[in-house]
């Protein structure tokens, strides 16, 4: 008499044979068999869009596999593992199939028959008809490769680490990988290396890129659609996730807590994360502390601002890649000039040439110096809520600390919601994020801010001759 065991793997070996390996990867490694009754084998799947999915692909292979080991009575029976919630409070049940693809399931007394089962498929929430595998598009700008990432000082260490990634993803001990800058200085450039490079290595790996926003959108969508288990079905398919921008979870503590799951099951499974940043992990506010540490399970690195050395590659590198020619003296006067990020100075080069293309002008130092000029002046320079915070606490000679603390003393008080008020005006961030950063507050709080500011600002004239000098410190 052959064990539970001898007959799964039997099937399984017929099965290797009629199906793509990516097929038999995703849809029959992760099954084992649990019992053997009779003619009746009963396997184990990891959830019943796993059971739903079988039945309606693979019945014929599972019923001739079946058959040709325990005869013509042979009958299946699947233990489903189903959520009581998004992740946690599991509960078994099994479903009963015959070999005839006749099915019926019974939980708690309630029966689906299987014409009902098959209605229900996974949502793709990027659109992409159908739920191949293959059909996932990785969401990746093939212009951001590591060929056309320049290397120097300020990120040896990331594009080092995310090289490693790329050759053997999930298998380092960089996982996750968290990429960390400023803005402009290459984080979503080397993501999108890495998810190209994990694709041309290995075309049966799912890679996806989504944005902290974008992801953040899908899961309150799914919510208010009821489809949040397809949302989560989706995204533990994921070989390689990239997520861009993780800072913009502040203050989401659902959305943080549906990442925290997502994190610890592709963890689990050995697949690999790479998690982008505008600040290091230690600097994150509002973020949980069960979600901050699994940030620092692998490794961190930070993305500097290029040196002039790296951005004369840069700019050479990008003047290559389109045939253009130009002066070494003008080169190194744009790379002289622009220095905060790699975004700025690639934007100067382009204004320049099209000055230079529209004018019909020849590209001197001369027209360089007047572009440059032009250029430094307009360019609005990105301000972050922690500069915010700093300029406000140096005003009124006070630790940084102070208005992050619970403390209500007035003059504390006051530098908080002047921060706040500030940070609502000048940058992009959520009133929930703002107040996360700040203090640990809510949008509410944060509201009532901006209203005091401008009720003293209207009443109060020493009070406006602070904001005044403030905003100028702030836009110097």
């Amino acid at each position: 008499m052959k064990t539970h065991e001898e007959v799964w793997n039997n099937c399984l070996k017929v099965i290797k044979d009629n199906v793509s390996l990516i097929a038999f990867k995703t849809w029959f490694e992760p099954i084992s068999a649990s019992k053997i009754d009779g003619s009746t084998l009963t396997i184990q799947v990891p959830s019943q869009f796993f059971y739903e999915y079988l039945e309606e692909q693979f019945l014929d292979i599972l019923r001739k596999t079946l058959r040709k080991e325990l005869g013509p009575d042979a009958k299946l029976e699947y233990n489903v593992v189903m959520e009581n919630n998004i992740f946690g409070g599991a509960k078994p049940y099994t479903v009963k199939m015959p070999a005839t693809g006749k099915s019926d399931i019974k939980n708690k007394s309630v029966s689906i028959s299987a014409e009902n089962v098959r209605e229900s498929s996974i949502k793709n929430p990027f659109i992409i008809p159908g739920i191949r595998q293959l059909d996932i598009d990785p969401q990746l700008n093939s212009e951001y490769t590591f060929d056309n990432f320049v290397e120097g000082e300020c990120n040896r260490l990331a594009r080092s680490a995310g090289f490693a990634v790329a050759k053997n993803p999930g298998g380092t001990a960089f996982n996750p990988l968290m990429i960390f800058g400023g803005s402009g200085l290459g984080k979503t450039h080397l993501a999108h290396a890495i998810g190209i490079s994990v694709k041309e290595l290995f075309p049966e790996k799912i890679v996806l890129y989504v944005t902290a926003e974008r992801f953040k959108t899908q899961y309150t969508e799914a919510v208010r659609n009821n489809s949040y288990n397809d949302f989560i079905h989706f995204y533990q398919m994921i070989d390689v996730l990239l997520i861009d921008d993780v800072h913009e979870f502040e203050g989401k503590e659902k959305t943080q807590d549906v990442f925290f799951h997502l994190f610890n099951h592709l963890h689990q499974n050995n697949k690999q994360l790479i998690l982008t940043s505008d600040k290091a992990p230690i600097d994150l506010q509002g973020l949980e502390q069960r979600l901050l540490s699994r940030f620092k399970w692998g490794l961190t690195a930070d993305l500097q601002v290029p040196d002039f050395e790296t951005r004369i590659s840069i700019l050479n590198k990008k003047l290559y890649k389109d045939g253009i020619e130009m002066p070494s003296e003008v080169v190194e006067y744009i790379a002289s000039h622009i220095t905060n990020n790699v975004r700025e100075l690639e934007g100067a080069l382009i204004s320049l040439l099209a000055q230079a293309t529209l004018n019909k002008k020849e590209i001197t130092i001369d027209l360089a110096r007047q572009m440059i000029d032009k250029f430094v002046k307009n360019t609005k320079r990105e301000i972050s809520i922690d500069y915010i915070q700093k300029i406000v606490c140096d005003y009124f000679n006070m630790p940084i600390e102070s208005i992050r603390s619970k403390t209500r003393k007035r003059e504390i008080v006051q530098a908080r919601q002047i921060a706040m008020y500030f940070a609502k005006g000048m940058t992009k961030s959520s009133l929930a994020t703002i107040g996360s950063v700040i203090g640990g507050k809510d949008h509410a709080t944060v509201l009532h801010a901006c209203k005091t500011v401008n009720n003293l600002i209207e009443t109060d004239k020493r009070f406006r001759v602070f904001i005044e000098e403030i905003d100028k410190k702030l836009k110097m």
